[in-house]
Parts: C-alpha cells; sequence; structure tokens
C-alpha cells in the first residue's frame, strides 16, 4: 500500500512538473520559479502536504544538484577555465566584492551572525547558468561581441564555487576553525589535482570512459559522477563540488556524448530539487521576509548590471553591449538554492530559507525582463540628457559592430 501511494505521489510530481515546464515554455519563461512554487503548495504548510514520497523525492534532489554541477563541468575543459581565469580574473573579483558583499551585510543587519553572512553572500553572488544561457538563446544574442564577456563572468562564479562550496560545508557543520581549514586544504588539493590531471591526461581519461554505446557511456559517466561525489561528501567536501571536476575531467567527444545523454536526466532531478526545496519552506514564513528579499534584489540587480557594464567596458564592448551584458548577468536561480538549501539542511538560520526562496523567484522573474529591457531604457535616458539644453552634441559617427552596438 505505501510503495502504492509513494508511486502515486512521485507521478504526480512529475506530471505536474512537465505540465508547468510546458506552461512555462510557452510564455518564455523559466520554469524555476513554477518549481518552487509547486514546492510550496505541497510541502510543509501547503494546501496538500506529501509524506510517502517526500524521502524519495530528497535523494532525487540530491543527484539533480550532482547532476548540475557535473553538466557544468562538461561545457569547459580544464584548458578553458586556466585561460579564462588567466583572463578575466578582475571581472571575477569586481563581481565578488559587488554582489557577495550586499548579502553578507544584508545577514548581519538581521542579525543572523557570520555564518548565514557567508551563506547569503554566495546566495546573491552566483548568477543562474542555465536561466542566462535560455534567455541569450531566447533573444538571439549567442553571438553577440558581449556574449564572451558574460560567459566568462560565469565560468570565474563556477571556479569559484569550487572553493566556496567546501567552505560553506564546513561551517554550516560547525566544524571549528582547525577542521574548517582542513576541509579547505583537502577541497583545495583536490581541485588541484583534478585539474593537473584533466590538463596532462584528459584524453587517457576520456578515452577510458569512451565507448560507442551510448547506455554504456551513460551507465559509466554517471557512475563515476555518483561515487566521486559520495567521496568527496565523505570526505566533508561537497558533493557538487566532486561532480563539477568529474565534469572538467572528461573533454572531447567523451563530454558532447555525456552532455546529450545526460541533459535529460539533469532536467529532471533539478526540477525534483526545485520541488523539493520548496517542500521544505513554510509558505507563512515567506511573508514576513519579503520586503527584505525584495530590497535585496533590487539591490543585487543594480548591482550585477554595474559588475556587466564594467567587464564588457574592460573588454572594449560598446556602451549598448556593455548595458546588454550587465542585464543578462542579474537572473538568479539553481546555485543559489543549493547553497541555502545547505544552511536549511543544517538548521543554521530559519529565515534563511524563505528569505532565499522569495529572493530567487524574484530575480529568476526579472532576470529576463532586465536581460530584454536594460540597453533600450539605458539608451533612452543618455539620449535624453544628450539632447537637454545645453548639452554638447557629438558629430561623430560610432561604427555599427557585428552586434548591432
Amino acid at each position: 500500500m505505501h510503495s502504492a501511494v509513494l508511486l502515486i505521489e512521485f507521478g504526480s510530481i512529475i506530471l505536474g512538473l512537465g505540465l508547468l515546464g510546458r506552461f512555462a515554455a510557452r510564455f518564455r519563461l523559466s520554469p524555476i520559479p513554477l518549481y518552487l512554487l509547486a514546492g510550496l503548495a505541497f510541502g510543509e504548510g501547503g494546501l496538500l502536504p506529501l509524506g510517502a514520497s517526500e524521502e524519495f523525492v530528497s535523494i532525487g534532489a540530491e543527484i539533480g544538484v550532482i547532476l548540475l554541477l557535473l553538466m557544468l563541468g562538461l561545457e569547459y575543459t580544464a584548458g578553458d577555465l586556466v585561460t579564462n581565469l588567466k583572463a578575466h580574473y578582475p571581472a571575477g573579483l569586481v563581481d565578488g566584492a559587488l554582489n557577495a558583499l550586499p548579502g553578507a551585510a544584508a545577514a548581519l543587519l538581521l542579525g543572523w551572525g557570520p555564518v548565514a553572512a557567508v551563506v547569503l553572500a554566495g546566495v546573491t553572488w552566483i548568477s543562474s547558468s542555465g536561466v542566462i544561457a535560455k534567455v541569450l538563446g531566447d533573444l538571439g544574442r549567442v553571438g553577440n561581441r558581449e556574449t564572451p564577456v558574460i560567459l566568462s563572468v560565469l565560468v570565474l562564479e563556477d571556479l569559484a564555487m569550487a572553493v566556496y562550496l567546501p567552505i560553506v560545508t564546513a561551517l554550516v557543520a560547525g566544524a571549528g576553525l582547525l577542521a574548517g581549514s582542513v576541509t579547505l586544504a583537502i577541497a583545495l588539493g583536490a581541485a588541484g589535482l583534478v585539474l593537473f590531471i584533466a590538463v596532462r591526461y584528459g584524453r587517457l581519461i576520456s578515452r577510458f570512459v569512451s565507448s560507442d554505446d551510448p547506455e554504456k557511456l551513460l551507465l559509466v559517466v554517471l557512475g563515476l559522477t555518483i561515487l566521486v561525489a559520495g567521496v568527496a561528501q565523505q570526505l566533508q567536501v561537497s558533493a557538487a563540488v566532486g561532480a563539477f571536476l568529474v565534469g572538467i575531467a572528461l573533454s572531447g567527444e567523451v563530454a558532447e556524448g555525456a552532455h546529450t545523454l545526460l541533459s535529460p536526466l539533469r532536467d529532471l532531478f533539478a526540477a525534483v530539487f526545485f520541488v523539493f526545496f520548496g517542500l521544505h519552506t513554510d509558505p507563512a514564513s515567506i511573508p514576513p521576509v519579503l520586503l527584505p528579499a525584495l530590497a535585496l534584489a533590487l539591490i543585487t540587480a543594480a548591482t550585477k548590471i554595474a559588475t556587466g557594464y564594467w567587464a564588457a567596458r574592460r573588454a572594449g564592448i560598446s556602451p549598448r553591449g556593455r548595458w546588454r551584458a550587465g542585464g543578462a548577468l542579474v537572473a538568479r536561480g539553481e546555485f543559489s538554492i543549493v547553497i541555502a538549501g545547505l544552511a536549511v539542511s543544517a538548521g543554521i538560520e530559519p529565515s534563511l530559507g524563505p528569505l532565499a526562496t522569495a529572493y530567487v523567484l524574484i530575480l529568476v522573474i526579472l532576470g529576463p525582463l532586465t536581460a530584454r529591457y536594460t540597453e533600450p531604457l539605458a539608451t533612452r535616458f543618455t539620449a535624453r540628457r544628450g539632447s537637454a539644453p545645453g548639452a554638447p552634441e557629438s558629430t561623430s559617427k560610432v561604427p555599427v559592430g557585428r552586434d548591432g552596438a
């Protein structure tokens, strides 16, 4: 009887997610806020709390985080990461300073303490690679001159995650200074070792994993990823970091084949993850933190726009491209929820989960709007200022670039 209820509940969840995804796609929206709302509706204090399938959903959510980071790692080779780090690290530093500090300051002002401040700093810092990639595709901007700048900022954030997640894991686990330092040293050592092996022996690893049979390739890559993630977690290092490093180690045709095979699984389990996060957030706890979440969303939307503008200006992009780069970076999503989920699981601060949920809901909706409208609004505003009485008129013509800027 219990298994029948589990199948009914889990089947209803998957069916509901599919329908929500179709609804979002019809209106060119990200499905993430709908998944979070579905979790709120069927979780603690929701309309119809689920019971039998909660443990199964919990395991699915953990696999979802692992697959998100694996797929992210598959996007880049170790050489790409090293090159991006060398060329664009100033943009990464500016990005961290402008967007992590508001989250840390907000947590301290709310009286949540230093650990929650570190967690909320990560929530406000990391942009949503998935949402941004989809928005760029929908707007036809993949070939624009500012797009490599946007991707460089996202890559640097992904690299920073490999260092940041072990720190957060140690902090939320209540590890002392010595234990936390050991955990971080192990994580950095593992990351450095995997990057070295990937650069020197990536082809050998890919050849070992490679298979012409899609079934065997899927089983080997998925099994290896979950195994490494489990070992990483056993060593008190984030399982997500382990999965990310496995993705980096694979390259060439293996990475392409694994990406194609695993994309549907990632989408499925990532959706389950967002539902799981919503299940553990009481809807009644969101209204008290809605105003702080809205204020934080508006502040960090502005700082992300400033980050993209500065990075694109440094790369020599035209003013219109700078505004487009800034507007595209605003969306937060999957990794903000992953970071908040670590603190929620450890019981760090009861209000942190609801605030993170509200914050992500606001920015995952606002992000596609800023990507579309920041540049035309900024151009109209600067044109009005330029045509104001007494303003000097420019007689030079700016050449039109490949992006139309």
